[in-house]
């Protein structure tokens, strides 16, 4: 499972955050609303009830009252209804209201034992206020108030408020994301840099002054970095040196096993052997003193030429006594790139070499838009050394696996340096139908 950044997590706990603290405020604000609605709805209730109470006392104080006509006299608008109790029965106005069973029990006991009293209950799944108030002898007055208007009104609340909650719950992120993208912004420019140093610009610098908080950070990046350029400077000095020192040497053994060989004739045996051996390694000695030498001159300027690709694909294979129709080239790519002849010829022969000592002979080279391939006919490389195998010194089991092992595990390090000073880059992969299929990718380089 791959793992949560860090800017994901920060984003997401102020989100967290923001979301907590804003269902805080709502639910309390909820809460509190509600009970001041509730309480003012519920005095404005007993006061209505109250005086209408009063008129319906005074109006069944006489002889044979019309209960009726003192109801309907009440101005009760269309969300409160009344019930009166007197005499053992219930009277309303509204016919369609079950009088008998509209209070409950309880209620009508705290109203029966003279006490005014009020109760919020559900009728038909509506929320509704029944205020009860005595009356002269055992009468009792109701009124039921409608509380539906108030429970639309706090849903309205509530969803407003749910609504504002999520908005602050997404403000919370963006705020995150927002600050983390500013703070984490120095250690991009730091990752930045690690990039540029692994990619082979030694000049990448961080400024100290951009951000004081991470100056030591940026401080000893640049010391590394210095240190680091100067390690590789002192390599590569080395490595000119020794093998600018070893050429004369080499050249006068050479030219000594050079007269030997001619004369191997008339030795014995053994001593023939030896000779052979002899001359073969001091060769092999030879190719991979070259070899350093270019490596160590690798990291210079490019000194790009217009040059056809094409034809210097043709020339070296002919030179390796290979046929030049091995070479495809792409009839609409342009075939003249700017580039530095000498390296792209020595790369392109590097890459020629390697697929007939370890991959059974070349079966293509093609020139394409901004790129080079050779392919062999040989086992393949496998995929974890894929990388490693453009390494110096590295040959690895499955290059070890492809010859004879007389390389000097040097030649793709060198393809890997040219292609990297034109802007590019070296990769292998598959062939269709089996082998390996070597690349150099050089997309700055056509003209």
């Amino acid at each position: 499972m791959r793992p949560i950044g860090l800017r994901t997590r920060v984003s997401a706990a102020f989100a967290l955050g923001a979301l907590l603290l804003s269902v805080c405020i709502s639910l309390v604000s909820y809460e509190s609303t509600r009970r001041t609605l509730f309480a003012e709805r519920e005095r404005t209730a007993v006061r209505a009830t109250y005086y209408d109470a009063a008129v319906v006392n005074a109006g069944i104080a006489g002889p044979a009252p019309d209960v009726l006509e003192v109801l309907r006299s009440l101005d009760t608008g269309s969300d409160r209804y009344v019930l009166l109790y007197l005499d053992g029965q219930w009277h309303s106005r509204n016919a369609d209201l079950a009088a008998d069973t509209a209070v409950p029990p309880l209620l009508q006991t705290m109203i029966a034992g003279g006490q005014a009293a009020a109760q919020r209950v559900h009728r038909d799944g509506r929320p509704v206020l029944i205020v009860g108030i005595p009356l002269a002898g055992s009468a009792a007055f109701y009124e039921i108030i409608s509380l539906g208007e108030l429970e639309r009104t706090l849903q309205t609340l509530a969803l407003v408020l749910t609504t504002t909650a999520i908005m602050v719950a997404a403000g919370g992120a963006a705020v995150g994301w927002y600050v983390t993208r500013h703070a984490l912004r120095p250690l991009s420019a730091v990752a930045s840099a690690a990039r540029g140093i692994a990619e082979g610009d030694l000049t990448t610098r961080l400024d100290p002054a951009t951000e004081p908080d991470l100056a030591p950070l940026s401080v000893a990046f640049n010391d590394m970095a210095d240190q680091l350029a100067r390690r590789l400077e002192r390599d590569r000095r080395f490595a000119a040196d020794v093998s600018h020192e070893l050429r004369s040497p080499l050249q006068t053994l050479a030219a000594a096993a050079s007269v030997i060989e001619k004369r191997r004739d008339g030795l014995d045996g053994r001593a023939s052997t030896a000779i052979g051996l002899l001359t073969a390694e001091v060769g092999r000695f030879q190719t991979l003193v070259n070899d350093l030498l270019e490596l160590a001159r690798s990291d210079q300027p490019v000194r790009p030429e217009p040059v056809d690709m094409t034809e210097l694909a043709r020339q070296v294979c002919r030179s390796r006594g290979l046929p030049a129709d091995l070479v495809e080239a792409d009839p609409d790519a342009p075939h003249t790139w700017l580039v530095e002849r000498r390296r792209m010829r020595q790369a392109l022969g590097n890459l020629v070499d390697n697929a007939v000592r370890y991959g059974g002979g070349p079966t293509a080279v093609r020139v394409g838009a901004g790129f080079l391939e050779v392919d062999d006919a040989g086992p393949g490389v496998a995929e974890k050394d894929r990388v490693s195998i453009f390494d110096r010194f590295v040959r690895g089991p499955a290059a070890n696996a492809r010859g004879a092992g007389d390389g000097t595990g040097l030649g793709l390090a060198i393809v890997a340096e040219h292609a990297a000073a034109h802007g590019g880059g070296a990769s292998v992969g598959e062939r269709p139908g089996g082998g390996a299929r070597f690349r150099i990718d050089l997309p700055g380089s056509r003209t």
